[in-house]
């Protein structure tokens, strides 16, 4: 790493290995009451750990987005981050919100709006919190030698997902135009301004990765925003077919749905050809592996799935049903939890000097977290097509396809075991690295070289 400062980002890490793994263990609780085994259900009920289970999926990937941001800003911008102490209280401030949010919904405080159940108290920490990360963030970039295209992409990426978390908080007694307003913070989110902060990261990878000139990789990244902006903005149309919203949203959906994978498929090509042409002499090839990951499996799960089910003829069926947690697992899974993993494998020998990048641990961790996840979206996909076919054409009773569901669920619990293997050897490879250490300042120039 090039600056002291630049520590800051293991304890974001830190916070979302503890937190990806909470949100998996509130999963398989969900799991086994799906199969009839729902002994906690008093002290867990399902909707409780549904809740749990989204958002703490949410607040793991903005903690290693911040991460990220505390690694990548100061080295793009040639300077130490700004107040660093202030990073630590808005990281600490973040954790504490976590906890508070999670510990309210077993006590049934929340909004019960979906995907937005966090308190409107507890909004207001969170915009809070989220001011003082944009404030280091932005005062480093104002102070720093030089403002390059990824860090100006991914400030620009963080600073709208703040801004677009506000639509959230505005109170409809109108359910329609609720839901309405609703989604422009989890679609713009997820299929828009994330996309900015996911082709940020990437790019910033790929430079430090390949040996590919930053001029060359940065042009592919304007190429990307602009499809992500093109497509994703009135792609929120797709979720606009049954809430109350007008029928021309139909059309809009439906077609901008359609170009959506197109920003994908820019990320998926714009990171093969430029490891193509790249030196291939970096030795930490598992930051390569996660890194190209991303890319592909990002344009499977958050493309081509997304597309299978957002034209309107297909999601009239295929709405609500166990097809949207097939897309959904490997859409979040490969844009932006392997992302996040990407940069932590990068990181991690920078700040803490231990060249530990390429072993056998880190390796294992990548392939069997990610042929768990191949087999989740598997059993997704077998139970939201029985579903669909059962329930929604067929009409048969919701609870009496649930029973029929049971077969496919046993074998999402296996895939999903499987996942948590890779997880957890991921965490300890993490935790093998140790404590960052200013020992570390100026050893990342020596990887460039080897």
């Amino acid at each position: 790493m090039k600056y002291k400062s630049q520590k800051v980002a293991y304890w974001a890490f830190a916070l979302s290995m503890l937190l990806i793994i909470l949100q998996i263990t509130y999963g398989f609780i969900q799991a086994f009451a799906h199969l009839g085994y729902d002994g906690l259900h008093e002290w867990i009920p399902f909707n409780t750990s549904m809740a749990v289970h989204k958002n703490l999926l949410v607040v793991w990937i903005l903690s290693g987005f911040m991460g990220a941001a505390y690694y990548i800003i100061p080295d793009e911008s040639d300077n130490e981050l700004f107040m660093p102490i202030l990073a630590y209280i808005q990281l600490g401030a973040l954790a504490v919100v976590g906890v508070i949010a999670v510990a309210g919904f077993h006590f049934n405080w929340w909004e019960g709006r979906k995907f937005l159940e966090i308190p409107r108290e507890l909004d207001f920490l969170v915009v809070v919190d989220v001011l003082l990360f944009l404030f280091v963030i932005l005062m480093t970039l104002w102070k720093g030698k030089q403002r390059t295209t990824t860090a100006m992409i991914l400030s620009v990426g963080l600073l709208a997902a703040a801004l677009l978390y506000l639509p959230g908080m505005i109170w409809f007694d109108n359910h329609a135009l609720d839901s309405f307003f609703r989604w422009w913070v989890v679609h713009l989110w997820v299929e828009g301004v994330w996309e900015l902060i996911m082709g940020g990261i990437l790019a910033y990878l790929l430079i430090k990765l390949t040996g590919v000139d930053r001029e060359v990789i940065e042009k592919w990244l304007y190429v990307i925003v602009g499809l992500t902006f093109l497509s994703g903005i009135l792609g929120t149309g797709h979720h606009y077919y049954y809430t109350g919203a007008p029928s021309y949203w139909l059309i809009v959906g439906g077609i901008f749905s359609a170009l959506e994978p197109l920003a994908f498929m820019g990320m998926a090509l714009f990171a093969i050809n430029m490891y193509n042409k790249g030196e291939k002499r970096h030795p930490n090839k598992t930051a390569v592996k996660w890194t190209l990951g991303t890319a592909i499996v990002s344009f499977a799960g958050a493309g081509l799935l997304g597309l299978a089910h957002t034209i309107p003829q297909v999601n009239l069926y295929t709405h609500g049903t166990f097809v949207t947690a097939m897309h959904g697992h490997l859409a979040f899974w490969g844009a932006y939890g392997m992302i996040v993993f990407a940069i932590i494998t990068y990181v991690m020998p920078n700040v803490t000097g231990r060249k530990i990048y390429n072993n056998a641990l880190g390796n294992y961790a990548f392939w069997i977290s990610l042929i768990g996840m191949l087999g989740m979206v598997s059993a997704f996909a077998a139970m939201g097509v029985t579903q669909v076919n059962l329930e929604r054409r067929l009409g048969l009773d919701f609870m009496t396809v649930q029973q029929e569901l049971h077969p496919h669920f046993w074998v999402l619990v296996i895939t999903a075991s499987i996942f948590t293997v890779g997880i957890l050897l991921y965490v300890w490879n993490f935790m093998k690295y140790g404590l960052p250490t200013d020992e570390a300042i100026g050893m990342e120039d020596e990887f460039r070289t080897i």
